[in-house]
C-alpha cells in the first residue's frame, strides 16, 4: 500500500513513523529540506522537497498511483486543495487535516466536491477525549467501540477502591457485571490477563464492556463524584471545542486565557462560559478564580512544561480530576507517573485515526474487515474491532475449543443489539463485531491470533 503524506509537522511525522514501522510504502513531502533529512536519517522511506500543492511535486512523489494521500501541512487550505489536486492525478484515497472550527462545521459539504474520502480534526478529537474521561471521572482514558455502544477505558487501581490483592475471578464474582479486564500495565510491564490474574494497587486496568455496565462497576467500588464545575487553562481550539461539548453537558466552565483578543472571541462564542484574561500559570489567580472548588482541572496552554507544573500545582490543591495535554511523546511517558488522570495529545489522537483508516482500505480480504483501531499502554498493545462478513475458520467454534497465541484476547463480540463478553461457550458468527486485543503488531485478520493447529 502507498502512502503520500504531505507536511512534516508532529501529526504527518508521528504518521510516518507508525506506518513505516508497519513496512508501507511511504512518501513524505514538506518544503523544509532540513527536517526531510532528518526524517531520512531516523527513517526507511522516501523525501520530496517541495510543496504540497504542486501538482509537479506530487507526481514526483507518486501521487497518480498512490492508495491514499494524507494532508498535513500548515494550513487548512493548503491541505484541501493538495487533496483536491492528488484526486485530479488518480490517488484511490485522500484525508485531510482540517483545524478552523468555520470549516469543520461544514465539512461534510465540502468533503464531496473536494472528494476527501476522510476529514479529521486534531483540536475536536482531543476535545471529544477529555470530555469522555471528564463524564467518567475514575478513568484516565475512555476509546469507543461499535458506534459507542462499547467503551474501553482506562482506570488505576488506587487504595480506596478495595481491589488490590483481588484476583480476576473474584472479581466477576463478586460484582456480577458485564465487564473484562482485557489489559493491565503495571510499572513498565505489560500484562493480558486470565482470571488467576491478581490486581495490585497503582495497576493501569483496560476495561471493556458497555457503558451501561462501566457505570455500574464504578458505581459499585466507589465511584467519584461527577464533575460539574471545569477549570480550563488555554482559550485555543482545544480548549473552545471541551467547553462547547461541557457547557452543552450542563457544566459550569471557565476558562483562564492570556491573549485579550482570544478572550473576545470566547465570550462571543461561549456565552456561557465564564472567560478570564489572565496568565494560568499564575498561581494566585488560579485561587482567585477558584481551583480550590474545581471539581477538574484541564489545562490546555501551548507549552507541554507550563502543563505539567499547572497540572502538579492541582494536584496539590486537592483536585479530583486532572487532564494535561502534553504533546512530546517523551514527557507524556514520564508525566503518567505522576498522577495525573489523562495525558492527552492531538497529534496523537489524529496519527490513531489516520492508522484506523489506513488499516481497514489495507485489509482487502472479503470475510473481515478493520473497522477501527486504539493503541493502549503507549503503543504497546493494539485494540482492533473487526466486522466478520461471511463463514470461516473461526466462526461457529466455542471459544474453549479456540486456542490463541499467548498475549491475545477477544474482548466483546456485537452482535445485532447485545454487548457480549464472550465466555468459553461463545462464539464468533457472521454478521458479529469483534473487539480483540493484542500486543502483536501487524494483526490484519482474527487469523493472525490464532495458535497454529
Amino acid at each position: 500500500m502507498k502512502i503520500v503524506i504531505i507536511g512534516d509537522g508532529k501529526v504527518g511525522h508521528k504518521l510516518t513513523i507508525q506506518l513505516s514501522e508497519e513496512n508501507y510504502d511511504v512518501v513524505l513531502i514538506d518544503q523544509n529540506e532540513g527536517k526531510l533529512k532528518e526524517a531520512l536519517n531516523q527513517l526507511d522511506i522516501l523525501c520530496i522537497t517541495g510543496d504540497g500543492a504542486d501538482a509537479k511535486v506530487q507526481k514526483e512523489a507518486g501521487v497518480p498511483g498512490a492508495d491514499l494521500v494524507v494532508a498535513c501541512a500548515s494550513t487548512d487550505e493548503l491541505n484541501m486543495l493538495s487533496c483536491l489536486l492528488a484526486k485530479r492525478l488518480g490517488a484511490k484515497h485522500t484525508i485531510a487535516r482540517v483545524r478552523n472550527p468555520i470549516y469543520y462545521q461544514q465539512i461534510d459539504l465540502l468533503k464531496e466536491d473536494l472528494r476527501l474520502s476522510m476529514a479529521v480534526n486534531p483540536e475536536l478529537m482531543a476535545a471529544f477525549e477529555i470530555s469522555r474521561s471528564i463524564l467518567l471521572p475514575d478513568t484516565a482514558k475512555v476509546e469507543t467501540f461499535m458506534k459507542g455502544k462499547v467503551e474501553l477505558v482506562e482506570f488505576i487501581v488506587k487504595e480506596r477502591s478495595h481491589l488490590g490483592g483481588v484476583s480476576l475471578a473474584e472479581l466477576y464474582r463478586k460484582f456480577q457485571i458485564k465487564v473484562l479486564v482485557c489489559a493491565v500495565r503495571r510499572g513498565s510491564e505489560v500484562i493480558i490477563p486470565n482470571g488467576d490474574f491478581v490486581i495490585h494497587d497503582g495497576d493501569r486496568l483496560h476495561i471493556v464492556a458497555s457503558h451501561k455496565y462501566i457505570e455500574e462497576f464504578f458505581h459499585l467500588i466507589g465511584k467519584r463524584k461527577e464533575p460539574k464545575n471545569i477549570l480550563i487553562c488555554g482559550g485555543g481550539k482545544v480548549g473552545y471545542y471541551l467547553a462547547k461539548q461541557l457547557l452543552g453537558l450542563g457544566m459550569q466552565v471557565k476558562i483562564i486565557e492570556q491573549d485579550w483578543k482570544k478572550c473576545e472571541d470566547l465570550c462571543d462564542q461561549l456565552p456561557k462560559a465564564t472567560i478570564i484574561c489572565g496568565n494560568a500559570a499564575d498561581h494566585d489567580l488560579l485561587i482567585e478564580e477558584g481551583i480550590e472548588q474545581a471539581d477538574a482541572l484541564v489545562s490546555l496552554t501551548g507549552m507541554d512544561e507550563e502543563n505539567i507544573i499547572l497540572a502538579l500545582f492541582a494536584k496539590t490543591k486537592g483536585v479530583d480530576k486532572i487532564v494535561a495535554k502534553v504533546n512530546e511523546d517523551g514527557r507524556a511517558q514520564l508525566v503518567e507517573e505522576l498522577g495525573i488522570d489523562l495525558i492527552v495529545s492531538a497529534k496523537t489522537a489524529t496519527a490513531d485515526a489516520i492508522m484506523s483508516y489506513v488499516r481497514a482500505r489495507q485489509n482487502s480480504l472479503k470475510n473481515v474487515n478493520v473497522e477501527s483501531m486504539y493503541q493502549l499502554v503507549g503503543g504497546r498493545v493494539e485494540a482492533l474491532e473487526f466486522i466478520i462478513k461471511e463463514k470461516t475458520e473461526y466462526t461457529d467454534i466455542p471459544f474453549k475449543d479456540l486456542e490463541l497465541k499467548p498475549n491475545n484476547l477477544i474482548a466483546c463480540i456485537g452482535r445485532k443489539r447485545q454487548i457480549i463478553i464472550p465466555d468459553g461457550d461463545e462464539s464468533i458468527q457472521v454478521g458479529d463485531s469483534v473487539v480483540i486485543v493484542t500486543t502483536q503488531k501487524k494483526v490484519k485478520d482474527i487469523t493472525d491470533i490464532l495458535a497454529e493447529q
